[in-house]
């Protein structure tokens, strides 16, 4: 399923992303240009705006909370996404998939100590990020587990 998400929703964006989903974001995303993007793209608006039913737009999922754990709950569960099967599989700044990358490759692009006690690392090809398994994956599949055990289903 591909997104395209309402400049008022960057946190849902990014927690889809790391959830491995196709999501356009931007600030230039609202109004006609968020129709624009989902009409060329064939991708579901994702909005908090009330008066987009008014516009004649193409299919979209009128957001419901100002919480991030209620909006990505609601987008899986009105969805059917499955919080871990795609997890941490794309770039959270860019929207690229993360290629691997062996570790050979990343010695004096990464901190040493990162270096020395990591072993798998992803790439971005767009943004030329290195990503690898820390602490922060570790809370946020914490959080993504918390949210599935909430509801039902996901």
């Amino acid at each position: 399923m591909q997104f395209v998400a309402d400049k008022m929703l960057g946190r849902l964006a990014r927690w889809l992303r790391i959830i491995g989903q196709d999501v356009t974001y931007g600030p230039e995303l609202s109004g006609a240009g968020l129709m624009r993007a989902a009409r060329r793209e064939g991708r579901l608006i994702l909005t908090r705006d009330r008066g987009i039913g008014k516009k004649n737009p193409p299919p979209y999922l009128f957001i419901q909370s100002n919480d991030f754990r209620a909006q990505l709950r609601q987008v899986a569960e009105a969805c059917g996404l499955d919080l871990l099967k795609d997890a941490f599989t794309r770039c959270v700044e860019c929207n690229s998939l993360f290629e691997p990358i062996a570790k050979g490759d990343v010695e004096g692009k990464v901190p040493p100590y990162v270096f020395a006690t990591q072993e798998k690392f992803s790439f971005c090809r767009k943004c030329q990020r290195i990503y690898w398994p820390a602490t922060h994956q570790q809370k946020m599949l914490e959080e993504l587990r918390a949210l599935g055990s909430e509801s039902p289903g996901i």
